[in-house]
């Protein structure tokens, strides 16, 4: 039986794999994985802190007049999210202060 040669192909820096994948920076299909993978990490942080709060997505919905679903589909990074709408969730919902830092 015989195997499948394959190339050493080494990708040495997380960087090098993301050029590999997405172009480089400023490419288009490099930004939009750039913005998908921000929106995962900002559902992610609301997540977090929801259950530090120790709230469910139903409960948070309610304090924030939204719905469950909205809330579910941001914590898993399918929804973009405007800005009013974070600091409705953040700071409103679950008590906590959002800083931006812009680089």
């Amino acid at each position: 039986m015989k195997t499948k040669d394959r190339k050493n192909k080494t990708i040495s820096t997380f960087e090098e794999h993301l050029e590999k994948e997405y172009g480089k920076i400023g490419t288009i299909k490099r930004t939009e994985f750039e913005i998908k993978a921000k929106s995962f990490a900002i559902g992610e942080i609301i997540k977090e802190e929801r259950k530090l709060a120790s709230m469910t997505q139903e409960q948070l919905a309610e304090k924030t007049g939204t719905k469950k679903s909205f809330i579910s589909r941001i914590e898993n990074g399918h929804s973009d999210i405007q800005l009013s709408t974070l600091y409705k969730l953040l700071e409103l919902g679950l008590g906590r202060k959002i800083s931006i830092v812009i680089q």
